[in-house]
């Protein structure tokens, strides 16, 4: 590594230190530094980022490679200054995978085993038998089906549910039916008990989940949202379970973070709140992921995996 390459950490309500001690530990030749402290701005070859100040990124003319702290570049591609020539790698390991997994694993066991009723049941001192269901006539449909979902997928098939998968295109995974375009979401909503948005941020993806899909789902479906909280139409998903059409939801991204006080998902019965761990790229992740594409490009590789702008994610 040149020595006048250095990485700048530029992160909106997140501590830099405990990034910069494990790259003193794990990769002692990079210069480190954090955005608000003195440093040559064209010295930074790398810029780690979340939520960065507008304008900052193109303040570094020597800028190479801009890393994300999470699966999004939206954070990034927000900024109207931002350089256009660099490559946006979004944060992706097999650990935040293991983790998105995990995590709808849970929620389509909980709700599978009625896990919901039995702790309302429980509330009443209530002893009722639960019959439990066919596992394989239940069908999981997953909105978004990059590394998060197919990830997912395949282990929700692997367990012998039944799992269809919507993209922007056409998918070829084994254990997932495909679906794309809007007729696609339409036709796998009609038969999806649960519906799991993983979906990125973008203008198509805005208010995904409305009245019109709510509609289409089998009465008592369940609808999960591990995406972004603009996906959901928050007015329209509680008119659903109130009328008794869905049978619950978890929720764990919303707009805006943290959620308000006031917002009714605290309370309501049919509703799971998380405060956006779907998946969480710590520190360790994320200073691991940001180490080894430094080392591929010092070595004349790409680095990996890089955002698409113009997709926004």
């Amino acid at each position: 590594m040149r020595n006048n390459k250095a990485l700048l950490i530029a992160a909106t309500g997140e501590d830099p230190e405990p990034y910069r001690a494990i790259f003193r530990e794990r990769m002692p030749e990079l210069v480190v530094h954090t955005d608000g402290e003195d440093y040559d701005p064209a010295s930074v070859a790398y810029a780690l980022c979340w939520k960065p100040r507008a304008g900052l990124l193109a303040t570094l003319p020597n800028l190479d490679v801009i890393f994300s702290m999470g699966a999004g570049i939206d954070h990034i591609i927000a900024d109207p200054q931002l350089p256009s020539r660099q490559p946006i790698v979004r944060l992706m390991h097999d650990k935040t995978r293991e983790q998105m997994r995990d995590y709808v694993l849970h929620v389509v066991l909980h709700y599978y085993r009625q896990m919901d009723v039995a702790a309302a049941q429980q509330a009443k001192k209530q002893w009722e038998f639960l019959q439990i269901r066919d596992k394989s006539r239940l069908k999981v449909g997953l909105l978004g089906l990059g590394e998060m979902g197919s990830t997912a997928g395949k282990t929700l098939a692997a367990l012998g549910f039944s799992v269809m998968g919507w993209s922007r295109s056409p998918k070829d995974i084994p254990g997932i039916t495909s679906f794309s375009g809007a007729d696609g979401l339409k036709a796998m909503a009609a038969e999806a008990h649960f519906l799991i948005s993983i979906l990125p941020a973008t203008d198509d993806t805005i208010g995904i989940l409305n009245r019109s899909l709510f509609e289409t789902l089998p009465k008592g479906a369940i609808v999960v949202n591990l995406g972004r909280g603009n996906h959901l139409v928050t007015e329209d998903l509680l008119a659903a379970l109130d009328s008794g059409h869905l049978g619950g939801a978890t929720l764990d991204v919303f707009a805006p973070e943290p959620m308000p006080q006031d917002s009714p998902f605290w309370e309501h019965p049919l509703v799971r709140v998380t405060p956006h761990v779907g998946s969480d790229g710590n520190s360790d992740i994320v200073a691991d992921a940001v180490i080894d594409n430094i080392r591929r490009v010092e070595s004349g590789l790409p680095p990996s995996p890089v955002g698409d702008r113009a997709r926004g994610y």
